[in-house]
């Protein structure tokens, strides 16, 4: 029988106090109790509970002197205790916090800061360099004011508490303001996707930058909420043999692990032990990652799903039920997922819905009241992405406008994708659909190889055609160095969408 979940009652249903703040919330563990395993320096730096706390109202003190309530404020730090103890000074003081990443460039940071009207940055000297005269640039190891403690805002769980930026694979990136319910609204999710996380020895970490969604509240605040010690490390980017590295030192037993980084570990066929649990998100994982990942770790491999907007909304569980090859597993308890079409429920293909009252949902597009009223249909939240009930698991097609029209069928780029990633030759690749005069689109892959080998296009349509259908296949293949991705390791297909209808024009 499955256990109750963090942040919900005895009968499924959110469990949210009227008044909430998310340090609070983060910092209600013994003194004593091991909060974060810092692998940042030369060394492994334990920090407890109350060094956390000491940390976090000394910035808050600091704070207080300039910042008001519902004041935004960067956060310019890798992983490190640094950047969890600057979001916790922010949110205890009741401003709202801005997640940056040490990637972006001066107009990636610009749009942001501009946006949501940031004039202070928490950061460190790298970040700072980095920011410029973009805005106010404190050290966040080196501001911190002595005194007294500082009492927790009295802020509601709907009032604004941080805003995140979507990674812009649809778009120009937008704010997603949430409350201070978010995290309670991601702990389901987070305890479901680690076979139930919370479990004696558990230790969570994750090689995703904590200025995403993904990294700050899949990973690194709802452990601190849980009492699961979480482990910062750095990784300018990622390699096998330091990720084996940072799990021995930091004894880690539970990982999220991006597609992007799963795919690496299987070209090198690494083989990690001691594992209780490997979770998933971000794109969908196919039959032959899911059985390498059984190998590779001894566990399955548990897929979850849900966006900057509404997130962890869906997902597998090893410890409660079997996994399914390009589904993204169940719906999280507490969530109410529904698949569209015209704005109706279908038991056919349509557009993956949630339900409003989630708690992980956001409040609205910073600033942007259009765009806020497209994303929802009457009670439902739209997420742009096509699906299709399998009884009670989801399956993932596609994105909305990813989704590809070929002499008549509808074909989702996951599926083809997932197949051509199986050849021996593939390292990635991005599957699009180009204008066809005949069959209004063609199935169009753009192929990475891995180094040193090699492979034809007729032997990649071949390979599709046997193990697919034949409608499905890809007409044309094109060989490059790499792919346009995300700085969350997506891969772009507006921009191959965009490149394939140039190809066509030609």
């Amino acid at each position: 029988m499955q256990p109750m979940l963090p942040g919900l009652d005895g009968e499924g249903r959110w469990s949210i106090p009227a008044r909430l703040n998310m340090a609070r919330q983060c910092l209600a563990q013994p003194d004593e109790a091991l909060a974060v395993i810092d692998l940042t320096g030369t060394g492994r730096r334990d920090v407890t509970f109350g060094a956390l706390g000491e940390m976090v109202d000394g910035l808050a003190r600091a704070l207080s002197l300039k910042v008001q309530a519902g004041d935004r404020v960067g956060v310019l730090l890798s992983q490190s205790p640094w950047c969890v103890a600057a979001h916790l000074a922010i949110w205890k003081i009741g401003a709202i916090s801005v997640p940056l990443f040490k990637l972006f460039r001066h107009d990636a940071l610009e749009a942001r800061l501009t946006d949501s009207g940031t004039g202070l940055v928490l950061t460190d000297e790298e970040g700072a360099e980095l920011l410029g005269d973009l805005a106010e640039a404190w050290m966040a190891d080196q501001v911190g004011v002595a005194g007294e403690p500082v009492a927790f805002a009295d802020t509601a769980a709907d009032d604004p508490a941080v805003l995140i930026y979507t990674s812009g694979t649809t778009g120009s990136a937008k704010g997603a303001l949430h409350g201070h319910r978010v995290l309670t609204g991601h702990l389901p999710g987070v305890a479901t996707s680690h076979d139930f996380l919370g479990q004696e020895d558990d230790c969570l970490w994750t090689p995703a930058d904590w200025a995403w969604i993904g990294g700050l509240f899949d990973v690194a605040m709802p452990a601190l909420a849980l009492g699961v010690p979480v482990v910062a490390a750095r990784m300018a980017k990622f390699d096998v043999e330091t990720c084996r590295s940072i799990i021995q030192q930091g004894n880690v037993r539970n990982v999220f692990f991006p597609p992007t980084a799963l795919r690496m570990l299987k070209a090198a066929d690494a083989q990690i032990s001691g594992l209780r649990s490997v979770a998933s998100g971000g794109e969908p994982l196919g039959a032959q990652m899911l059985a390498w990942g059984r190998k590779a770790f001894g566990v399955e491999i548990n897929e979850f799903y849900g966006q900057t907007e509404c997130n962890m909304v869906a997902s597998s569980c090893g410890a409660a039920f079997e996994a399914r090859a390009g589904c993204i597993g169940k719906a999280v308890q507490g969530f109410e997922l529904a698949v569209l079409d015209n704005g109706l429920p279908t038991t056919g293909e349509g557009e993956v819905a949630v339900k409003r009252g989630a708690a992980s949902m956001m409040i609205e597009y910073w600033q942007r009241p259009v765009e806020t009223a497209q994303k929802f249909e009457g009670d439902w939240m739209l997420t742009g992405d096509r699906g299709i009930w399998e009884g009670d698991y989801l399956r993932f097609v596609g994105r909305e406008d990813d989704v590809i029209t070929s002499s008549g069928y509808r074909i989702g780029p996951a599926e083809i994708e997932d197949c051509l990633l199986t050849h021996p030759a593939v390292s990635t690749v991005g599957v699009v659909g180009k204008p066809d005069a005949l069959r209004t689109e063609i199935v169009k892959a753009y192929v990475v190889l891995k180094q040193g080998q090699e492979a034809t296009e007729q032997v990649l349509k071949d390979w599709v055609k046997e193990r697919l259908a034949g409608y499905s296949y890809p007409r044309e293949v094109t060989f490059l160095d790499a792919l346009p991705m995300t700085v969350t390791g997506k891969v772009i297909r507006r921009e191959l969408k965009a490149r394939a209808v140039s190809e066509g024009a030609r």
